[in-house]
């Protein structure tokens, strides 16, 4: 699924990023990189969504978090 379509407050982790290459690189600067875990903070309109990853609060515009494809992460226990 894409970012963007995730559950506020649902931990998820990133399988793909899918967009420029440019965006990419500091997307990864940032810490999202493949099978990194992302929590789902809150979703705004037109799609811009706040994640915290690695103990870091970030907003991405839509154009981004759809690029960002995610699988929710199971919980052991």
């Amino acid at each position: 699924m894409k970012l963007y379509e995730g559950e506020i407050g649902k931990t998820y982790i990133v399988y793909g990023v899918m967009v420029k290459d440019a965006i990419t690189r500091r997307l990864e600067a940032l810490g999202i990189n493949e099978m990194t875990p992302v929590v789902l903070m809150n979703k705004k309109g037109r799609g811009t969504v706040i994640i915290k990853v690695r103990g870091t609060r970030l907003a991405l515009g839509k154009k981004i978090a759809e690029g960002i494809e995610v699988r929710e992460a199971v919980s052991h226990g």
